[in-house]
C-alpha cells in the first residue's frame, strides 16, 4: 500500500492459506475480527526491486512524518552510531505544530552534539530531515531484557522530557 511522503516503497500487506485469520481482542474474547479484505496489515515498509525481492526498509511506527517526508528513525540512530560508535541512542518523533512531527535522539553519550550530526549528514549527502531537532543526554538508554531498544519506553521518556513543548499554547483571554 502506497505511504505517503516514501515514493521507492509502501506499506506490506499480505494474505494466503499461511497467514492467520484475525485478531481476538481482549474486549470480545470470543470473536475473531478479521483483517479487511483478508488483508493482513503487517507494519513493515518494504521496497520490491526489479526482480521482485522485498526488502523491509523499517517498521511504520519507526518513521516520523515531517513537512509531508517520510523520516526512518532507524537512519537518525544509525547516524548516530557512526558518530559516537561506542554509546547508544534511540530516537522518537513527537508531534510538532509546524511540520506534523519532529525527530529527538536520546543518547548517553555526554558529549553528543547536533552540530556534529548536521556536519556528518552534509558530508554523507544524508538528508538534513534525518537531523534530529534535538539531542537529549541521558544517563542510559532503556533496553529489553533481549538487550534491544526498549521503544515504547524511550517514547514515553522523550515525551514526558519534552512535555513543555507538547502542551498546546495558552490563549490570551478576550477583554
Amino acid at each position: 500500500m502506497p505511504v505517503e511522503g516514501i515514493d521507492d516503497g509502501g506499506q506490506l500487506h499480505i494474505r494466503g492459506p499461511n497467514i492467520m485469520k484475525g485478531y481476538i481482542r481482549p474486549s470480545a474474547p470470543l470473536q475473531l475480527e478479521a483483517p479487511e479484505g483478508g488483508w493482513h496489515d503487517t507494519g513493515d515498509i518494504v521496497s520490491i526491486d526489479e526482480d521482485g525481492f522485498i526488502r523491509i526498509r523499517g517498521r511504520v511506527k519507526r518513521f516520523a512524518k515531517l513537512g509531508g517526508e517520510m523520516v526512518s528513525l532507524a537512519v537518525v540512530e544509525n547516524c548516530a552510531t557512526s558518530l559516537w560508535p561506542d554509546s547508544m541512542h534511540a530516537a522518537a518523533a513527537i508531534p510538532d505544530k509546524r511540520k506534523g512531527e519532529q525527530v529527538i535522539l536520546l543518547t548517553d553519550d555526554a558529549k553528543a552534539d547536533r552540530a556534529d550530526l548536521v556536519a556528518f549528514a552534509r558530508n554523507h549527502g544524508i538528508s538534513e530531515l534525518a537531523i534530529p531537532r534535538k539531542i537529549i543526554h541521558v544517563e542510559s538508554i532503556p533496553v529489553l531484557g533481549t538487550g534491544k531498544t526498549d521503544y515504547g519506553t524511550v517514547q514515553k521518556t522523550v515525551e514526558a522530557l519534552m512535555a513543555d513543548e507538547l502542551k498546546p499554547a495558552a490563549t490570551e483571554p478576550a477583554e
